[in-house]
């Protein structure tokens, strides 16, 4: 956290807010103009107000930076005002163009996609820097996104999620029919219900039924609910890691207030995780993205160290816990002694995906020290 807030400043923002691949010394990395604007900040802004409410006490820097990532997103990053999904966040985009260019979707997006989930991601991103901020922007903006996801939702079955994984902007033609990240929008549209807006009853009523209904059974068996989340791959049938752990957390802190099977349930998440996307890597059990990369990257390397700390807490395991804290620690391996990450622990030298080296690691390292502060040690801010 202290190397990053030596970033440079340009065009008003943090250069890891607009670019995805930045070198250590955060030059571009020439050969990858591609951004995930979403995804990069909308974690961003989640972990960086986590760091602000544990150790930013007395120091605007961190909510500073917050807001940065956000209004980024505001300014820079909507789809036009006319089409199917109008001012929408954008999932993928072009370093340099501010805003965003209306064809500007790079990775395994095309020019005019946008993927739904990550517009929940930065939606319940910004709706927790309004309630940090009191900034009504983010909330207008978090609003409008639920909005528009609740007017394309459908019931989905055992095929089909609520939403495509893809979608162009412009008329809603859909392309890949599961996307396995639903967690999100649920917790925004929880998080406006709370907020007084009693329009997203009967939207969340009916995610969380398909999610209790068919992908939670999913994981006890093929998994294929939880294909499709990483932003540069296209194959319809690609599982993830990242999906399951991320719904695992939002039912270890929901528990029996949300599904009284909360234990079975996350059970079920984190053994079909374990079984399929975990492996040894120096006698650590560490875990990788997907079914089409078997590298332990840090930011779902430590997504699963913390779901599976979490875990361990609520179930009592000892073993599980000590598991959870070697892989934390695998990751903590990637920082060099001037505080400069890697995305994973193999790259030669510090830098690379931004998300994967830093906006989607911190929150994770908070989860765990609040299941198990002893594991803060001496270490502080």
């Amino acid at each position: 956290m202290h190397f990053y807030r030596h970033c440079p400043t340009e065009h008003g923002y943090p250069r890891f807010v607009t670019e995805t691949f930045l070198e250590a010394d955060w030059s571009s990395v020439p050969e990858r103009p591609d951004t995930i604007p979403a995804t990069q900040n909308g974690m961003g802004i989640i972990s960086y107000l986590g760091y602000h409410a544990l150790y930013g006490a007395g120091q605007a820097g961190y909510l500073d930076s917050a807001r940065a990532m956000g209004d980024y997103l505001l300014r820079e990053t909507l789809t036009p005002a006319g089409g199917s999904y109008p001012r929408f966040t954008r999932s993928t985009g072009v370093r340099g163009e501010f805003p965003l260019a209306a064809d500007a979707g790079s990775q395994g997006d095309r020019p005019y996609e946008v993927e739904p989930d990550k517009g929940g991601i930065a939606g319940l991103a910004l709706l927790l820097l309004f309630e940090a901020s009191g900034d009504r922007r983010y909330l207008e903006q978090a609003l409008h996104n639920a909005r528009v996801l609740a007017a394309h939702q459908q019931p989905g079955d055992g095929e089909h999620s609520p939403w495509p994984f893809r979608v162009d902007y412009r008329d809603g033609a859909a392309r890949g029919p599961v996307s396995g990240n639903m967690t999100y929008i649920l917790r925004l549209y929880e998080a406006l219900l709370h907020h007084g807006y009693a329009e997203f009853a009967a939207p969340r009523a009916a995610l969380w039924a398909w999610i209790r209904d068919y992908q939670i059974p999913s994981a006890r068996g093929d998994g294929a609910l939880f294909a499709q989340f990483f932003e540069d791959h296209e194959t319809p049938t690609n599982r993830t890691a990242w999906a399951p752990l991320n719904l695992a957390r939002y039912l270890l802190e929901r528990r029996a207030q949300l599904d009284p099977r909360w234990r079975s349930d996350a059970t079920a998440l984190i053994r079909f995780v374990r079984s399929n996307f975990t492996h040894l890597e120096y006698g650590v059990r560490v875990c990788h993205e997907q079914d089409e990369d078997r590298e332990a990257w840090g930011g779902v390397n430590s997504t699963y160290g913390a779901v599976l700390a979490l875990y361990a807490k609520a179930v009592g395991s000892a073993r599980l816990a000590g598991e959870a804290r070697q892989a934390l620690t695998f990751t903590l391996y990637s920082i060099d002694d001037e505080g400069r990450p890697r995305d994973l622990s193999k790259r030669p030298r510090p830098g690379g995906w931004q998300e994967d080296a830093h906006t989607d690691v911190i929150h994770n390292y908070l989860d765990a020290l609040r299941a198990f502060p002893a594991w803060a040690g001496a270490t502080g801010p």
